[in-house]
């Protein structure tokens, strides 16, 4: 123990992975080179525009120092004007430059976004690299990582699936590119292990590394519930999560309004959402019944769903139309899309089918 406690060579083997090393250094400071926390791989802001507010200026002089980050910031709280200052610092920093991931339709406004800042935004899907580009995610594997010194996915809970073939080819991609940034509002939808994926796009902990270090496995120690072919489930060690959490800061900033890093919340106050449900009464029963009673179960709410697609079609047919106002209808099924648009005047369907061009018209 006492060798330990004493000054340490960096020609001992077990420092050869870790960058950046002095001369020598003690154990403690060893330890804390291989927690990953604190470690920068950016550069101080060359530009900060008096358009962005006070907590935004913040979180881009952050994440620019860090050089590999998230910003996990709420809906509203102005992802994109960020991330065009980010870029441009980037392409003004390096000379390099900058490419921003998103969805289809996301493209196209971030076009009009970018002229009302003043960023010299343009849009590729054949893989042209401009100065900062945009383009959507489905056109990434026409691009070549090496024409670009920065990366921005935006809407990043993409990578959300750890099998998922997008996010291996994301991950893949961003491998050698110097400034990273992950930016949306869901960082882990579903469960606060699928924030493992985020850290490896960015270069940090991969995603088994992160469960094996923070998370539990249960099943490992249940032999039956490994026959059975019950689904493993990550629980957090209870001594770990202070520096989980830790962890997770080193790399990334979440916030849901701008007093949770300090500054002032009066803009960013927001009316208060109104949300309406209306009841749907079925035209006639389930098959071999007098009276319609509640589904229970998948199989009865899928079924009881297909046998109402008219009467729940005309209900939202009756609220849009002749309102002289704009509206946007989310389906579940195909089948309410396409009747919907016959019933509903001068409407426009844009479904999966439907190839990008005839999307980004719609």
């Amino acid at each position: 123990m006492s060798d330990y406690s004493e000054r340490l060579s960096i020609q001992h083997p077990i420092f050869m992975d870790v960058p950046g090393l002095g001369e020598d250094m003690t154990y403690d400071e060893f330890l804390s080179r291989k927690s990953q926390i604190g470690y920068e791989f950016g550069f101080d802001p060359v530009w900060m525009p008096d358009f962005l507010y006070d907590f935004q200026s913040a979180l881009v002089e952050w994440s620019l120092k860090k050089g590999r980050s998230g910003i996990f910031a709420d809906c509203g709280l102005g992802k994109t004007p960020m991330e065009f200052v980010w870029a441009e610092n980037v392409a003004r920093k390096t000379g390099k430059k900058v490419l921003i991931l998103t969805a289809l339709a996301v493209s196209f406004q971030m076009l009009q976004e970018a002229e009302k800042f003043g960023i010299e935004l343009k849009a590729s899907s054949d893989g042209t690299a401009h100065r900062i580009t945009v383009t959507n995610y489905e056109k990434l594997s026409k691009f070549d990582p090496s024409d670009f010194a920065g990366c921005i996915c935006d809407e990043s809970s993409i990578l959300k699936s750890f099998d998922g073939t997008r996010r291996g080819e994301i991950t893949a991609f961003m491998r050698k590119i110097p400034y990273r940034l992950l930016a949306t509002a869901t960082a882990a939808p579903n469960d606060f292990t699928e924030l493992g994926t985020s850290s490896e796009a960015l270069g940090f902990l991969g995603y088994m590394d992160m469960l094996n270090r923070f998370f539990k496995n249960d099943l490992n120690n249940s032999a039956t519930g490994r026959m059975r072919g019950e689904v493993i489930k990550w629980r957090l060690k209870g001594h770990a999560e202070k520096s989980f959490w830790r962890w997770v800061c080193s790399w990334s900033r979440s916030i849901r309004k701008p007093s949770d890093l300090g500054f002032d919340d009066r803009a960013f106050i927001l009316p208060e959402l109104i949300e309406r449900q209306h009841l749907v009464k079925a035209s006639k029963p389930r098959q071999d019944m007098l009276f319609e009673l509640p589904a229970i179960g998948l199989k009865e709410q899928r079924e009881e769903r297909n046998r109402t697609v008219n009467e729940r079609c005309h209900q939202v047919a009756d609220l849009v139309k002749n309102t002289g106002e704009p509206a946007i209808i989310w389906c579940n099924l195909n089948e309410e899309g396409n009747y919907l648009e016959k019933i509903i005047p001068d409407a426009i369907q844009v479904s999966g089918k439907d190839n990008d061009d005839k999307k980004r018209i719609s």
